[in-house]
C-alpha cells in the first residue's frame, strides 16, 4: 500500500487558530473528491484501505479532528463540538477546492457529515431568498461545496443512550502501556464490536490510535474531549438530534447508510425512518460487527466503491 501525502490547513476559533492536519490520497489535481471523517476517538488513518482503493478514481482526504491524531489540541475542551469540526471542514474544503464532493463519515464523522449538508442548505436557501430570478444558485459563493453522495457510517441523528453511556465510560480513560504489543492487546478488547480482524488490522488500527511517549504507549487524543461529552444534557441532547433530524432530511442526494448488524448505536428502527426520509437512500448491514465497521474489510469497502461508482 502506498503511503499518503500529509499536510495541513489553519482553522479558527473563538480561542484563535488551530492546525488541523490531513492525509491525502491521489492525484492532486483530481477535481473528485472524497471526504472521509473519522470517530469519536480515532484518527484519519483508519482510513488507509478505504482510502487507497478509492484514490485510483478519487482525490481522498481524510483529516484529524482537531484534538486527535496530528492536528492541534484545543485550548478551550468546550469548544470539541459539532459546530466547530464543521466550520473546520469548511476550512479545509476552502482549501481543497472540489469540483464534486462526496462525504465518508463513521460515526461522529457521520454527525459532522450531517450537520454541514444542512448548513449548506440552509445558506444557498438563504442567500436565494437575496435574490431574484432563475439565476439565484449560480451566485452561492464558491465556499458552498455540495455535497454530492453521503456515506453515514453507523450513525444516524438519533443515538442510542446505552451507546452514549458506554462511550462515556472509556473517551476520557487514561491508559499509558508499556509495549505496543500491549496497546493492541488492549484495543482488541476495548474494540471487538469493530468485528473480526487479522493482526495486522488490528495493528494498523492501534498504529494511530496509541503515541509513544516517555517509554509508554498512550491514547493519540485529547482526553479532554470527554468534558463536553460527559456535560451533555438529556434537554441537549434532544435539541441535537432533532437539528440533526431536519439537516438529514435536508440532503435530497444518495445517501449510503452502513452499519454493523449489532451495533448498539444505530438501531435498527432509526435506520428505517432514514431511509422513509430520503427516497435515494440504501442501507447495507455488515454480519457479527458492532458499532462500528471498522471499512477495512474487502466487502465493506466494496460496498462504499459500488456506491460512489454508481
Amino acid at each position: 500500500m502506498t503511503s499518503p501525502r500529509l499536510n495541513a490547513v489553519t482553522c479558527s476559533s473563538p480561542m484563535g487558530l488551530h492546525r488541523m492536519a490531513y492525509c491525502e490520497w491521489g492525484a492532486v489535481d483530481n477535481p473528485r473528491v472524497v471526504l472521509c471523517v473519522h470517530g469519536l476517538t480515532r484518527s484519519g488513518r483508519d482510513f488507509d484501505a478505504l482510502a487507497a482503493e478509492l484514490s485510483k478514481e478519487y482525490r481522498v482526504i481524510c483529516p484529524d479532528v482537531a484534538g486527535r491524531g496530528l492536528s492541534d489540541r484545543l485550548l478551550n475542551p468546550s469548544l470539541y463540538a459539532v459546530g466547530q469540526y464543521v466550520a473546520d471542514m469548511v476550512s479545509l474544503l476552502n482549501k481543497v477546492q472540489p469540483k464534486q464532493l462526496n462525504w465518508v463519515g463513521t460515526s461522529m464523522g457521520g454527525l459532522i457529515g450531517m450537520a454541514y449538508v444542512g448548513a449548506i442548505e440552509a445558506s444557498r436557501v438563504s442567500q436565494s431568498k437575496q435574490r431574484v430570478g432563475p439565476a439565484a444558485n449560480s451566485l452561492v459563493p464558491e465556499s458552498n461545496y455540495l455535497v454530492n453522495k453521503l456515506v453515514l457510517n453507523d450513525v444516524g441523528p438519533h443515538i442510542e443512550p446505552e451507546s452514549l453511556a458506554r462511550i462515556g465510560e472509556y473517551v476520557g480513560a487514561q491508559v499509558a502501556l508499556s509495549s505496543f504489543n500491549e496497546a493492541v492487546n488492549y484495543l482488541k478488547i476495548v474494540s471487538q464490536s469493530f468485528g473480526p480482524h487479522t493482526d495486522e488490522q488490528w495493528q494498523a488500527l492501534a498504529r494511530h490510535y496509541f503515541v509513544e511517549d516517555s517509554g509508554h504507549w498512550i491514547k493519540h487524543y485529547d482526553l479532554d474531549i470527554a468534558i463536553p461529552f460527559k456535560s451533555m444534557t438529556p434537554a441537549l441532547v434532544a435539541q441535537g438530534e432533532m437539528m440533526l433530524w431536519s439537516s438529514y432530511a435536508s440532503h435530497k442526494r444518495p445517501v449510503l447508510i452502513t452499519r454493523g448488524a449489532e451495533s448498539d448505536l444505530l438501531s435498527g428502527t432509526t435506520l428505517s425512518k432514514m431511509l422513509s426520509i430520503n427516497p435515494l437512500a440504501r442501507a447495507a448491514e455488515f454480519a457479527g460487527v458492532g458499532h462500528a465497521p471498522t471499512l477495512m474489510q474487502t466487502d465493506q469497502i466494496a460496498v462504499i466503491t459500488e456506491f460512489l461508482h454508481d
